[in-house]
């Protein structure tokens, strides 16, 4: 993801790149305003929060020797992650594809090479394992970890079908206390999200009425190789047989998203589809469109496409009071002007963008200014979803507590994403019942 610029830095450059007012509202900045921050300051003055001078961050725990399974482009990814934390030596890596083992090993040299995952799993120098193969190969080797003892960080979504799925979560379900297991859904490990929740359960946004997501990216999702197996192994998200497209693949994390911040599971969901930009062979949609109706008749509109890049991905709560925008590691509420006054957001730093003012809301920001950093500032320093997921994956690990994404939470986000993915390839509607959601 890439991280928004401050706003002296914002040119006509960032504005033509921007393309959408989400973009431009990353680029303006903003100071982030908690509820705790609301006492009124003095007249003509701004209420910036002060730093704390006994702020002290949680230490670093001992460390999780870590190994990965999957060195494709999210493995990769991952690599690049545990790296940058202090506590979570990589040392055990495995692929099935000499070039990928390869790449990997670079990245990773002090690692141990692996060609099967069981042998992996059979290091006892090995405490914890990160699945990253694709979703269909998923089940296989996430019960394989389990029985060996390991600790798990399982890719969203959990499996490929909803039989498997419930299998995994069964089998994760019956762990020891102190065996994690962690869907890697890292939007509920962010504290951005987990930020913003708080104004949102608080009700400063009054009634929600509805919700809307989107992941606009355009590219093919193909990959070549001279190798026509291998290059049917890498295009494992075009074909139904091994993928739940846009909806099961992205669209699994924002839709998380909202049944979390709602607090509820979908009751049906509505979606079509077709493929409009990349006539290569796929069978997977390139455009999608889902509505996911909660109970109490909220809505949640999602879409993707894959022929398109103009607006990127971002999520909006519509409530009676205000709007709640998130993109990235930022997030705005924008106030309607018949909402009530909440004391602190009178002394909020608003940006503007033509006829909407949104208040900028910023997490983190007691450790930023401990930093002696602006929190406006400092947004192009904040880490990605999967940086913060993996270091709370380690965290309880460590801790033996309780993710904030694991079997039950992982299970019902799956459900719903194989749903979706069901209603957008039959262009029609399908209604969940709550039996559908239990182990």
């Amino acid at each position: 993801m890439n991280s928004p610029v401050p706003s002296s830095d914002f040119n006509r450059r960032d504005f033509v790149k921007a393309g959408s007012l989400a973009t431009m509202m990353a680029a303006l900045g903003g100071i982030p305003i908690q509820a705790e921050d609301a006492k009124t300051p003095p007249a003509g003055t701004l209420a910036v929060p002060k730093a704390d001078p006994n702020f002290k961050e949680k230490p670093v725990g001992p460390p999780v020797k870590m190994g990965l399974i999957g060195l494709g482009a999210q493995g990769r990814d991952i690599i690049t992650q545990l790296g940058r934390l202090p506590n979570a030596p990589l040392v055990g890596i495995c692929d099935h594809y000499k070039a990928s083992i390869k790449r990997a090993a670079e990245a990773a040299p002090a690692a141990k090479i692996y060609d099967d995952y069981k042998a992996l799993l059979d290091d006892k120098d090995v405490q914890a394992v990160v699945i990253a193969t694709p979703t269909h190969l998923h089940k296989e080797i996430a019960l394989a970890a389990l029985a060996a003892g390991k600790n798990v960080y399982l890719e969203a979504p959990m499996a490929g079908s909803i039989d498997d799925a419930r299998t995994i979560a069964k089998a994760a379900a019956a762990l020891p206390a102190k065996q994690i297991f962690q869907v890697g859904h890292a939007f509920r490990a962010n504290p951005q999200h987990h930020h913003v929740l708080k104004f949102f359960r608080t009700g400063a946004c009054g009634h929600t009425a509805s919700a809307r997501a989107q992941f606009n990216k355009k590219q093919s999702w193909r990959r070549a190789s001279p190798n026509p197996e291998r290059e049917k192994a890498l295009n494992w998200r075009l074909f139904r047989e091994t993928s739940l497209g846009l909806a099961g693949e992205i669209g699994v994390h924002a839709i998380d998203t909202v049944s979390w911040y709602l607090d509820a599971l979908p009751v049906s969901i509505t979606g079509f589809g077709g493929i409009l930009q990349w006539q290569d062979g796929r069978e997977v949609e390139d455009t999608v469109h889902a509505v996911v109706e909660y109970p109490g008749g909220v809505r949640m509109h999602y879409s993707a496409t894959l022929a398109s890049s103009f607006e990127g991905e971002h999520q909006i709560f519509h409530g009676s009071d205000a709007a709640i925008l998130i993109r990235d590691n930022r997030g705005w509420m924008f106030k309607e002007v018949d909402a009530p006054l909440l004391g602190w957001e009178v002394y909020a730093r608003k940006d503007d963008f033509l006829s909407d003012s949104g208040i900028a809301l910023v997490a983190n920001a007691t450790k930023i200014l401990a930093q002696g950093k602006k929190p406006a500032e400092a947004a192009s320093d904040t880490d990605s979803p999967l940086k913060y997921a993996l270091e709370k994956f380690v965290e309880h690990v460590n801790e033996g507590t309780k993710p904030d994404c694991g079997w039950k939470e992982g299970f019902e986000a799956t459900v719903t994403a194989v749903k979706t993915n069901e209603a957008i390839s039959t262009n029609g509607k399908v209604t969940l019942d709550k039996a559908l959601f239990t182990v």
